[in-house]
């Protein structure tokens, strides 16, 4: 189960993350996302469970718990999207000008 964990401080580390969901199962993985340029976290993150139940419990007991001064979001990850148009490709490449 893939779990979003909102509003993190930029204090909090991957450890620190994981460790509060391995509370309540076997954590697959846990990432925080960080910007490419600076590094510094954007203030959110991933943490995968392997079992279904053992996500949901950790997201209910997670949900509003305040971690390192900051209040955290939990609720399971919606699928990812594709970037793109949200209209018909139309083969243009340039930015906005009109001459």
């Amino acid at each position: 189960m893939n779990i979003y964990v909102g509003n993190l401080s930029w204090e909090l580390s991957e450890g620190d993350l994981r460790g509060e969901f391995e509370k309540f199962g076997e954590v697959t993985s846990a990432a925080i996302i960080k910007d490419k340029f600076s590094g510094r976290s954007r203030g959110f993150g991933f943490v995968e469970m392997s079992n279904k139940n053992e996500g949901e419990s950790a997201i209910s007991e997670l949900n509003g718990k305040e971690m390192k001064g900051r209040e955290i979001r939990v609720n399971e990850a919606r699928p990812r999207t594709e970037k793109g148009n949200n209209g018909p490709d139309r083969g243009f490449g340039g930015g906005g000008r009109r001459y």
